[in-house]
């Protein structure tokens, strides 16, 4: 049983953090410089961001390395740091999850490299591998207790990482995919077809972050759990739709709409639940009070489900179950 098996089991269900990109910006990150560069030059900004998610009832924190591989960290000329970024990483993690009055545990986060595998691409698949395995390597040295994998499209792309992390580390590792019009990922990939592949991966958990609304992730959502009966299924979706409001990008969904579909995947058998992109410490509040019982569930009504096209071009609408995340 991994660490994570046990603490559902202890607990029933786990809360999961929110977004680290935008709370990093609140504390004074510059636009265009990399977050993960904080991990070393502002160690205390970043564990700050992590004890106000432990405040605010996270059960799990995500390590500030969304872009920690070498293929995003050399836009920033930082690809010669990757295993001392990423261990940092971990560490400042670490220091404020031990901190706290309960058990909580460092998920060390892992984005997507940003290429394309070949033939698709030119990023050959041995390579990715090597790129993801220099991360794990470096988030299992830190402290992490579990390896994130987060915001995937392809299943080429995820088999790498996971490859990846199992050379180096014996840690736990979960997937999440980014689920987008229609249920399906960027590369076409359905949360049904996306569970079957991972469990034949071995991993720990399944399931959605990120992605374009709340009505698709939870279909996604439910497509998983159906596909994956006994694997424990992360919902980390975004908080609502970005908007512009003048020069400043807001998410359309308050706490009180993320507590609601909290509040929804839940009651469809998903056992991780937080926010990704626009969820902050607030957000995260309100789903831990709504999902302990502390807090009424808001009175707002789950989004529309949108027709999906079936493979004979048709369309049917799916069931509605919940879960989904995320980062900015």
């Amino acid at each position: 049983m991994s660490v994570l098996d046990e603490l559902i089991a202890e607990r029933g269900f786990l809360v999961i953090d929110g977004a680290m990109g935008t709370e990093l910006f609140s504390r004074g990150l510059p636009a265009g410089e990399a977050p993960e560069r904080w991990n070393l030059d502002e160690p205390e900004r970043v564990r700050d961001v992590h004890r106000a998610y432990i405040e605010a009832g996270s059960d799990i924190v995500l390590t500030n390395t969304f872009g920690g591989t070498r293929f995003r960290l050399a836009l920033h000329s930082l690809d010669d740091r990757v295993f001392e970024i990423n261990e940092a990483a971990a560490r400042n993690a670490r220091v404020a999850a031990d901190a706290a009055p309960r058990r909580v545990l460092v998920a060390g986060s892992m984005g997507p490299s940003g290429e394309l595998i070949a033939p698709l691409g030119s990023l050959e698949p041995a390579d990715a591998q090597a790129g993801f395995a220099e991360q794990a390597r470096g988030l299992d040295a830190g402290g992490a207790d579990i390896l994130w994998i987060e915001t995937m499209s392809s299943l080429e792309e995820v088999e790498a990482a996971v490859r990846g992390a199992q050379e180096v580390s014996e840690l736990p590792i979960t997937v999440t995919f980014s689920f987008d019009t229609a249920g399906r990922t960027m590369m076409g990939v359905t949360g049904a077809l996306a569970a079957e592949r991972l469990v034949d991966l071995g991993v720990s958990a399944i399931g959605a972050n990120c992605g374009s609304n709340l009505s698709d992730t939870e279909a996604a959502l439910a497509e998983i759990r159906a596909a994956a009966p006994g694997v424990p299924v992360i919902s980390k979706a975004n908080a609502g739709i970005p908007e512009w409001h003048g020069a400043e990008l807001a998410y359309s969904g308050t706490p009180e709409v993320m507590a609601a579909h909290a509040h929804r995947v839940r009651s469809c058998g998903i056992d991780i639940i937080g926010g990704c992109c626009g969820n902050g410490p607030s957000h995260i509040a309100a789903i831990r009070g709504v999902l302990d019982g502390t807090l009424d569930v808001p009175d707002i009504e789950a989004p529309p489900v949108p027709d999906r096209p079936t493979s004979d071009g048709g369309a049917r609408r799916p069931r509605r179950g919940g879960r989904r995340a995320g980062r900015a």
